[in-house]
């Protein structure tokens, strides 16, 4: 956490004085720190395979599918207040009138949100963070990071995360069986996450400068979760995506 908050304090130091052009198109990303940024991603990539990758292996060996997919949901519906407050932020009504029906419906005839009734009934889930809510608020990205055990981030999520921590009721909860649960929920969802996204991960590590194609992904997808999938006109669309070749110089 203390070597996070470092990057995040550095960041919004450059970022004072720096000029938000190079943010304007999500295919130029603003990375001012890439070289520590890639001593982190190397680390990660240390902790993922001697930790990550042969815990989330044996997960999968002792679980089956519906289990699994129970374990997600609940992590997801634990998220829901916090979806909550930022389909408000975001002045999304409808959005918000949705995950709170999804959180009271799964919470208790789904059981705690181990089932899913609220998507059987046709509820749509909504995805949205204050990250999110900062750019729909018309902040930029700032500089690209790599946070450590964390992985992609931006200066503008970084901040969003500790905000929606603050609004997550969990948070205010303090006897020594809500630091256990906490403690629990989070590593379990670290643990989810690392063995259902095992093939785009497996899929990364196969690509020939794997930094340069998280950063690019991460950047899109936020971008467009920030647009609601919206396409965004872009006249330079049809032009070839130069950060795809190899012009002999490291980026």
């Amino acid at each position: 956490m203390r070597t996070q908050l470092a990057v995040i304090g550095a960041a919004m130091a450059v970022t004072a004085c720096a000029s938000t052009g190079a943010e304007k198109s999500a295919s130029a990303v603003y990375d001012p720190f890439e070289g520590f940024n890639r001593n982190i991603m190397a680390f990660n990539n240390g902790v993922d395979k001697a930790v990550l990758k042969p815990a989330a292996d044996g997960y999968r060996a002792v679980t089956n599918e519906p289990i699994r997919k129970g374990v997600s949901n609940f992590l997801a519906n634990l998220g829901q207040p916090v979806v909550f407050a930022n389909t408000i932020l975001q002045g999304k009504p409808e959005a918000a009138l949705d995950t709170f029906g999804r959180f009271l419906v799964n919470s208790s005839v789904g059981i705690g949100g181990i089932f899913d009734p609220a998507t059987a009934a046709g509820v749509p889930e909504h995805k949205e963070d204050f990250g999110q809510t900062l750019g729909v608020w018309g902040v930029p990205p700032g500089p690209y990071l790599m946070a450590p055990f964390v992985g992609p981030t931006n200066l503008r999520d970084a901040i969003g995360s500790g905000f929606d921590r603050a609004v997550d009721p969990l948070s205010y909860a303090n006897s020594d069986d809500a630091v256990i649960f906490r403690g629990t929920t989070g590593a379990l969802g670290a643990l989810s996450a690392r063995e259902r996204l095992d093939g785009a991960i497996a899929v990364l590590n196969e690509q020939p400068e794997p930094y340069v194609a998280l950063r690019r992904n991460y950047t899109q997808q936020r971008a467009a979760s920030i647009r609601d999938g919206k396409e965004e006109a872009d006249p330079f669309a049809n032009l070839p995506d130069f950060d795809a070749y190899d012009f002999g110089d490291e980026e």
